[in-house]
């Protein structure tokens, strides 16, 4: 049976993956689902460096602002929704070009991975979220070390369902998930730069994301949301609430803020490098000529 065709467009922060996806769906008629799990939210913008309300214009992009931030959007809301919005693409003609940096995101909703059926065990997740996200991730590296390693730093919500999900079935997270015939014929394509000029990027974007505004954007989403996880255990805000806390001097929340940003990039570097069908080093200067 034929497949119907998707383009993914994946890599680590900064590589240019919006820019990217805006070109080629202006070359061959495609439209953009985000597949980041930090865009879905409203009003975290130049925090998660959104796609400018100028550059959605150009061309429609799906997965943006659709939740508030006190929702708990989980991948496998994410599979649904965006599987929908494939279909819709697919319905008019248009070519699907699903972008982001969540590996999980690309994982579930492209590759051959199965989200398991398992139940919310509500009093698990009450004990659960009681600890620090330290004690969350140890408990984790003892139940499956390499779920430990693709959970990034501060995601509890993400953790506590990890441990939830490898005590129900009492095997490792790549076992529990399963494996299903997967729905598209996808076209992989991976961004990335040399380490020394990605950091370049990111520490570029970083400074840029200050002058935007990115210390009022906090202030705005504190008053208006409180201290909600999805706000506080984000990169971007998480180190500017600590500079509004006196915890830190504004230079200092900004370096650790590049520094945590690097680091989130290896994380992502690390998950998207063993899918073997990325074709890397397709730099967006040169794959568009």
């Amino acid at each position: 049976m034929l497949k119907n065709k998707v383009i993914a467009v994946v890599g680590p922060t900064a590589s240019g993956k919006t820019l990217y996806a805006l070109e080629l769906a202006q070359k061959l008629g495609g439209e953009i689902i985000s597949a980041d799990s930090r865009l879905v939210y409203k009003g975290l913008n130049i925090g998660t460096a959104k796609p400018s309300a100028e550059e959605q214009c150009l061309i429609p992009h799906y997965m943006i602002d659709i939740v508030e931030p006190e929702v708990d959007y989980s991948a496998g809301l994410f599979v649904k929704d965006a599987k929908k919005c494939i279909d819709d693409i697919l319905s008019r003609g248009k070519v699907p070009i699903i972008a982001g940096g969540t590996g999980l995101y690309f994982r579930l909703l492209l590759e051959n991975y199965d989200l398991p059926d398992t139940k919310p065990d509500y009093e698990l997740r009450k004990e659960l979220s009681k600890l620090d996200f330290k004690d969350l991730y140890n408990i984790l590296k003892e139940l499956d070390a390499e779920a430990a390693n693709i959970i990034n730093e501060n995601d509890k919500r993400r953790a506590i369902r990890f441990i939830e999900v490898i005590k129900q079935t009492q095997v490792p997270l790549s076992k529990a998930r399963g494996f299903k015939e997967p729905e598209y014929d996808v076209e992989w394509i991976g961004l990335n730069f040399p380490r020394e000029e990605l950091y370049k990027r990111i520490n570029t974007r970083v400074d840029l994301m200050i002058e935007q505004g990115l210390v009022e954007e906090t202030k705005n989403l504190l008053e208006k949301h409180g201290r909600i996880s999805n706000v506080t255990d984000t990169i971007g805000y998480r180190e500017i609430i600590a500079y509004l806390d006196n915890a830190m001097t504004l230079e200092e929340a900004i370096d650790k803020l590049k520094q945590n940003t690097r680091n989130y990039a290896k994380r992502q570097l690390t998950w998207f490098r063993k899918n073997p069908e990325i074709k890397w080093n397709c730099y967006p200067e040169r794959r568009l000529k």
